[in-house]
C-alpha cells in the first residue's frame, strides 16, 4: 500500500468520525459560553439520531439522495426541542446542570427505543436505505497527492462541519450577538444591568446546542450506524464535550479536538489496514477513543478556564 493511499484513507475516515463530535462539540461550546452547563449532549445526539433514522426510513423513497441532508433538519428539530427540556430546568427552574443533563441522558435512550418499539414493533430499526456515501471535491480533487488526499472520496458533511466551526467563532468572538451571549456566560449580573436579557440568552444558547447537537447525532446514523437502537449512539456525547474542553470553549479549538477523537476512533476500523497497527490487537484500538476522553478530561479539565459563571444559575435581582 502506497503513502498516498494510506493518508487517503486515514484521513477520509478521520473526517466522517469526525463530523458528528464536530457538531456537538460546538453546540455544547455554545451552551457553555452562555453559561449553561451542557452534560446532556450525549442525550441529545440520541434522540437526533433517532429523528434522522425515522425520517430516512420513512421518506427515502421520495427524496432519495437528498434524504441523509433532510434527515439533518429533523435531528436539529427533535434536538432542539428535547433540549428546551434541559433550557426549562437550569434558566427557568433553576436546577442543578449536571443533574438535569444527567437525566437527559439517562431519559433519551429509554424514551428512544420506546418510540421506535411503538413504530415498527421491535427494539431497533431496519438499515436505511440512503446514507451520505462519499464525495470527491469538483475541481480540487484534481490537485495532485493533495486533492487525492483530502478531496477524493471524503466526507462532504465534515467539510460543511469545519466551516460551520469557523462560522460559529466568527459569531461568538466578532458580532454583538456573540458578545452577549459571552457576557451572561462570564457576569450575567453585569449583562442584567446593562439591559440585557439573562435568561433569553441561555434559553439561546441551550438551543443552538440542541440544533448542532441535533445534527450530530443525525449525521452519525446515516453516516456510520445506519440504523438506530439504543447503542447507536455510545460515547459520543461525552467524546463531544472532552473536545469541547480540550478546544477551551474556542469554536476552532473544539473542532481541532474533535478532529484528534475522529481519527483515534476511526483507527479501530481501518487500522486492520495498515501497517504496524494491524499487529495491534482490534481491541484495544476499539478502546482507545475512550481512553483518551477520560485522560484529557482528567488532565485538561482542572487547567482549563471555563466561563466565570458557567453552571452558576442567575436570580434576576427586583
Amino acid at each position: 500500500m502506497s503513502l498516498e493511499t494510506i493518508l487517503q484513507l486515514v484521513i477520509s475516515s478521520t473526517l466522517v468520525y469526525s463530523a458528528p463530535l464536530i457538531f456537538t462539540a460546538l453546540g455544547g461550546t455554545f451552551s457553555e459560553r452562555a453559561g449553561v452547563v451542557n452534560v446532556g449532549l450525549e442525550g441529545t445526539m440520541i434522540m437526533g439520531a433517532f429523528a434522522g433514522v425515522v425520517f430516512n426510513l420513512t421518506f427515502a423513497s421520495q427524496f432519495g439522495a437528498l434524504t441523509p441532508w433532510l434527515g439533518l433538519i429533523a435531528g436539529a428539530v427533535i434536538g432542539l426541542i428535547f433540549s428546551l427540556l434541559h433550557a426549562v430546568a437550569t434558566v427557568t427552574l433553576r436546577a442543578d446542570h449536571i443533574v438535569s443533563g444527567t437525566v437527559m441522558n439517562l431519559m433519551a435512550p429509554a424514551l428512544g427505543v420506546y418510540l421506535i418499539k411503538l413504530m415498527y414493533g421491535k427494539g431497533q430499526t431496519s438499515m436505511i436505505a440512503e446514507n451520505f456515501g462519499y464525495w470527491n471535491v469538483p475541481g480540487l480533487a484534481k490537485i495532485p497527492f493533495i486533492g487525492t488526499i483530502f478531496f477524493t472520496k471524503t466526507s462532504a458533511t465534515a467539510w460543511v462541519a469545519i466551516i460551520v466551526a469557523f462560522v460559529a467563532s466568527w459569531v461568538l468572538f466578532k458580532t454583538r450577538f456573540g458578545l452577549r451571549l459571552r457576557s451572561v456566560g462570564e457576569n450575567p449580573q453585569a449583562a442584567d444591568t446593562l439591559g440585557l436579557n439573562v435568561y433569553a440568552l441561555r434559553y439561546t444558547g441551550v438551543l443552538i446546542s440542541g440544533v448542532l447537537g441535533g445534527i450530530g447525532g443525525a449525521l452519525f446514523a446515516q453516516s456510520i450506524a445506519g440504523n438506530f437502537s439504543a447503542s447507536t449512539i455510545v460515547g459520543q456525547g461525552f467524546m463531544s464535550m472532552a473536545a469541547m474542553i480540550f478546544g477551551r470553549w474556542n469554536p476552532v479549538g473544539a473542532m481541532a479536538a474533535a478532529l484528534f477523537f475522529g481519527f483515534s476512533q476511526s483507527m479501530a476500523i481501518v487500522g486492520a489496514q495498515l501497517p504496524l497497527l494491524n499487529q495491534v490487537p482490534a481491541v484495544y484500538l476499539q478502546v482507545a477513543p475512550y481512553v483518551f476522553t477520560v485522560l484529557i478530561l482528567v488532565v485538561f479539565f482542572a487547567k482549563s478556564k471555563a466561563p466565570a459563571a458557567d453552571g452558576v444559575n442567575y436570580i434576576k435581582s427586583v
